[in-house]
């Protein structure tokens, strides 16, 4: 049984072209990130990146809705293959074939994802005086002078 099923948000949008001839057919091209549950030891990578590849009505689907950061969840089957490059060498390649695409959140929660993913501009928060509680969720200042009293370092 060949079966996939990912989660996982679009790296960029859907590339969508259409085969040549009477009866033209909608392919779409997108990658996936899909964060691991865990990470490798030694490794500052959180998330693996998976070619995806949908062919007519889910290709349209994608061309027409899917944009970079949408979280969605699909279904599909492992396809791999081989082709020679322009330099001789032989290319293998592995992608996801998509038979289901769906929404994994709702467009509220998207736009809100999407707006905590760009940039904020920093700002200095004012500093309380000794012994106030401190703007950052309701931590208190330790006071000068106080650093024998406290049982660690």
């Amino acid at each position: 049984m060949n079966k996939v099923i990912l989660m996982g948000r679009l790296t960029r949008d859907p590339e969508v072209r259409y085969s040549a001839g009477e009866s033209s057919t909608a392919f779409a091209r997108y990658t996936l990130a899909v964060d691991r549950r865990f990470r490798r030891e030694g490794s500052d990578q959180t998330a693996d990146f998976i070619g995806c590849v949908a062919f007519g009505k889910s290709a349209e689907f994608a061309e027409k809705y899917l944009r970079q950061g949408t979280k969605i969840c699909v279904t599909g089957r492992i396809q791999t293959g081989s082709y020679t490059n322009r330099d001789g060498q032989k290319v293998y390649t592995t992608d996801v074939v998509v038979e289901d695409q769906e929404f994994a959140e709702s467009k509220a929660a998207a736009a809100e994802s999407a707006m905590a993913r760009q940039p904020q501009p920093m700002q200095a928060a004012p500093m309380p005086a000794p012994g106030q509680a401190s703007p950052v969720a309701g931590f208190l200042n330790i006071p000068d002078g106080i650093d024998e009293e406290l049982p660690f370092n």
